[in-house]
This record gives C-alpha cells, sequence and structure tokens, in this order.
C-alpha cells in the first residue's frame, strides 16, 4: 500500500492506495508500492488511483508530488474536493 497525503490551500486528504496514476509534464505515470523515491512536477489532469478493484479519481490544476518510502506527498495549486 502506499500513504498519499494530497494537501491543497482549501483542503488535504490522506489515503492508502494500492496504485496511483500522476498527470506528470511529461506525460502520465504510475506509482506502485515500494516505487524509488521521485520527485516530479504536475500538469492539469485527473489523479487515478485504485483501492482494492475500485477506481477514484480527482480533476487538478498542477502542482508537484514526492514519493519516499511509500509515502506520497501530492501538493496541488487546485482540485476538486475528494
Amino acid at each position: 500500500m502506499i500513504e498519499v497525503r494530497i494537501l491543497t490551500p482549501e483542503w488535504s486528504r490522506s489515503l492508502e492506495v494500492d496504485a496511483i496514476f500522476l498527470p506528470g509534464v511529461l506525460g502520465e505515470f504510475e506509482i506502485l508500492p515500494n516505487h524509488a523515491p521521485i520527485i516530479s512536477t504536475l500538469a492539469k489532469g485527473r489523479l487515478r488511483w485504485r483501492i482494492g478493484g475500485r477506481e477514484e479519481t480527482l480533476s487538478a490544476e498542477g502542482g508537484v508530488a514526492r514519493l519516499d518510502h511509500n509515502v506520497l506527498d501530492v501538493c496541488l495549486e487546485k482540485a476538486d474536493r475528494i
């Protein structure tokens, strides 16, 4: 599992996911458990994640993501509330 902490100027939320897809500035990329540490700028687009067999999405205006030891911090400029 990956602990995801989503932060925006208006709200924040934490959740645990099996996998997450992020809209990187060079294209969408996937993060699975035990992924190598990474920092990436995010473009406007949709974040998608899987919990069990269910997929959820979030529309975002861009931001930055940092992964280390299965903890992903996602700081977004603006996003729909989930």
